[in-house]
């Protein structure tokens, strides 16, 4: 299992798949599903799989975001440099002297982001952060026809450069972690239920323009209508020495759940998961085996606080894994975990049948 999710997993970082245009991201996901199983796409982008279980047991959405936060080219210079708008959460501190694609429909194009010569800078500007609106990148073209020329264009995609790096003892950094490992964890789920014989039937979503508006999964759960939806994403790792006030989530210690999360900035909403939904975890892990780490946080916030709000309300629940260095271009994770979220994973579902208290008053609270 562990080297099924590294291969995925390592493959995945390498395909760049800005918000919006996850497309080559869609395809090598659905190469690698289980032979036989049927996926669609909606409009938006969106890869649903069905797997039929127990009609009188809740739907369960299980879903997972494809895309990457990046750029998005705004202006191409006279000289030929290009002026770009982030997408998404891009932190600006991490983003001088990185290497970026430019995505093209000609092919990837490689580009730098611009970092004035250490012999040139003045010292009121060592210790300066490069703005978002300051950014520069460079393909090496030496003006603006060059860089048309080769299928630049406002609007062009743009990334971090795709990158794997091994860092042995089992732990992975690179590229988009977030949330190809979530990716890789629910192809490894997707072989175990081509083949089970009992449980709900399960939606499982890989869905798109997280990372832009978190708006993506809502149209799957629009369409898809279920009862449960449990979402899998990074959870901030505490456990180096700049997060060690943030909580107590260790890379290595197991998968997470999440007990609160909460955004206040730009859009206001989180996820308080079901109560249900955090017993069927906890009892989950404690029968495999599996330790279980807790998250409260504020500053995150992931899909399933619009997908909770669908319909008569959906009974819902962050899990994932931990993850340093969120954001950046080089962010790291621990195959053991991704090994334990799926464990857990496939140990909470057949749990789930025509008895699960998706009612507040069912369960008691």
């Amino acid at each position: 299992m562990r080297d099924r999710i590294r291969t995925d997993l390592c493959d995945l970082m390498l395909v760049p798949g800005l918000s919006g245009y996850e497309d080559r991201v869609r395809r090598t996901i659905r190469e690698r599903l289980p032979k036989g199983v049927a996926a669609r796409s909606d409009r938006l982008g969106n890869l649903i799989v069905t797997f039929k279980g127990d009609a009188a047991a809740p739907s369960v959405m299980l879903f997972t975001h494809m895309d990457q936060l990046g750029f998005i080219v705004r202006r191409v210079e006279p000289d030929g440099m290009i002026c770009v708008e982030r997408l998404g959460g891009v932190p600006e501190r991490a983003l001088a002297a990185q290497a970026v694609t430019l995505c093209t429909p000609d092919g990837d194009i490689p580009g730098i982001i611009g970092n004035k010569s250490h012999h040139a800078t003045m010292p009121d500007e060592k210790y300066q952060v490069l703005r978002a609106a300051d950014i520069r990148i460079d393909t090496g073209r030496t003006n603006k026809a060059e860089v048309e020329a080769a299928g630049i264009r406002i609007g062009t995609p743009v990334v971090y450069r795709p990158q794997v790096v091994d860092m042995g003892a089992g732990r992975i950094a690179g590229t988009s972690v977030d949330d190809r490992a979530g990716c890789a964890v629910l192809l490894e789920v997707a072989r175990a239920l081509a083949g089970r014989g009992n449980g709900p039937t399960v939606h499982m979503v890989f869905s798109v323009q997280e990372e832009f508006n978190l708006r993506g999964a809502v149209v799957a759960a629009q369409n898809l209508t279920p009862d449960i939806a449990i979402q899998i994403d990074l959870m901030i790792a505490s456990d180096t020495a700049d997060t060690g006030d943030r909580g107590d989530m260790a890379l290595g210690a197991g998968p997470g759940i999440s007990l609160y999360s909460f955004h206040g900035r730009g859009t206001l909403n989180g996820v308080i998961p079901h109560p249900a939904m955090v017993r069927l975890f906890e009892e989950a892990a404690d029968g495999a085996g599996i330790p279980l780490q807790r998250s409260a946080q504020v500053g995150i916030l992931t899909d399933l606080s619009y997908v909770q709000l669908v319909g008569q309300g959906v009974a819902s629940i962050d899990i994932g894994f931990p993850m340093r260095y969120s954001h950046s271009p080089l962010e790291m994770c621990d195959l053991r975990d991704l090994e334990g979220l799926t464990r857990l994973i496939l140990a909470a579902l057949p749990q789930i049948g025509a008895d699960f208290p998706l009612n507040r008053d069912e369960d008691g609270a």
